[in-house]
């Protein structure tokens, strides 16, 4: 067989390995192309929460993102220890005390002024460090039939009462308990934040693990009323698809209203993806998705919250800046003294 014959007789399998040396560099194209594509979050908030508004997230841009999930102190703190060596380009956190704690330590950048304007200032970080994107308000839960509600005291110093002796639930080892007691710190002072927990403490304060133990406890009768987060009845009426007796009380003397927030990561080597997820959070889907999924209070000034709650305009907020809840190991030191925790 000549030459030309046997060239023609190989022809086949020199195409097949050309088109497959082709495929390969294709993909190894595409790969380097999508991991320089892949946004790197810690979150501080759970992954039932977020997971289904981040593939959201995904499947709207084309950005692909791996979330490392934890507690939010725990990734602050994670954060702060890698140092320049940190991979993490955004930190979602669960409150605003984290977010202040890296915005001090010089890890969060600046955030562009067209995303910082759609927040009122009381609910971002006064540095420009952070935004935030949802909001979750400090209530007490009762129980209409055995508490009436003209029988609630006007503030929290009521339950300290001989009257509410015993009758109350609060959950000390919870991270939104202890970023209220920082609030409460920072507002009234070490000594009158020592003093409600110590009179609370001997007025038989019942202690529940989590938020939700304690609902249960209230709609149970085990007690009258508890320290919680708003949102907790509206998610379990959503969940059993049936009313509940439960009510929310908010107080006029001050409404405590801690923020779920994002901050970029100084290290971070994609900025400009980690504000394109910035951008999305406050974007009218995952707006929509944390008021009617979540029930948080939507956090973006052209964004209505879900009308079982009152405006977010008419509650009183304490007149401090949020970056000031950063001193979480103060208020545990606290809570340790006084064994309660």
């Amino acid at each position: 067989m000549n030459t030309l014959a046997r060239f023609k007789s190989r022809l086949p399998l020199i195409l097949l390995l050309v088109v497959g040396v082709l495929l390969i560099a294709r993909l190894a194209w595409m790969e380097r192309d999508d991991s320089d594509a892949v946004l790197t979050i810690y979150s501080g908030r759970s992954e039932d929460l977020i997971r289904p508004l981040i593939e959201q997230f995904t499947r709207d841009t084309g950005i692909r993102v791996q979330i490392r999930y934890g507690q939010t102190a725990e990734m602050a703190a994670t954060i702060l220890e890698e140092g320049r060596n940190s991979p993490a380009d955004v930190f979602f956190a669960q409150d605003a005390g984290a977010l202040g704690a890296l915005a001090r330590a010089g890890r969060l950048i600046p955030l562009p002024a067209d995303l910082l304007g759609q927040v009122e200032p009381r609910f971002r970080s006064p540095d420009d460090r952070w935004v935030g994107v949802s909001g979750r308000a400090r209530v007490v839960v009762y129980h209409p039939d055995r508490v009436s509600p003209d029988a609630l005291p006007d503030d929290l110093s009521g339950f300290c009462d001989e009257a509410w002796s015993g009758r109350v639930g609060w959950a000390p080892a919870n991270g939104s308990f202890q970023a209220f007691i920082t609030s409460l710190r920072v507002t009234k002072g070490e000594e009158a934040a020592r003093a409600w927990l110590r009179c609370m403490h001997d007025n038989g304060a019942r202690v529940y693990a989590r938020n939700t133990p304690i609902i249960a406890a209230v709609e149970a009768g085990e007690i009258d009323a508890g320290l919680v987060n708003h949102y907790y009845i509206h998610a379990m009426q959503h969940e059993r698809q049936s009313a509940m007796k439960l009510r929310n009380h908010y107080f006029d003397s001050g409404v405590l209203v801690n923020v779920a927030g994002i901050g970029i990561v100084d290290t971070s080597t994609r900025k400009d993806l980690a504000e394109q997820l910035a951008h999305y959070l406050l974007s009218e889907t995952a707006q929509r998705y944390f008021t009617d999924r979540t029930f948080e209070y939507p956090l973006a000034s052209n964004i209505t919250p879900n009308l079982a709650l009152p405006p977010l305009r008419s509650l009183h907020t304490p007149d401090m800046d949020l970056n000031e809840l950063d001193d979480l190991e103060g208020t545990l030191r606290l809570l340790q003294d006084l064994g309660i925790l």
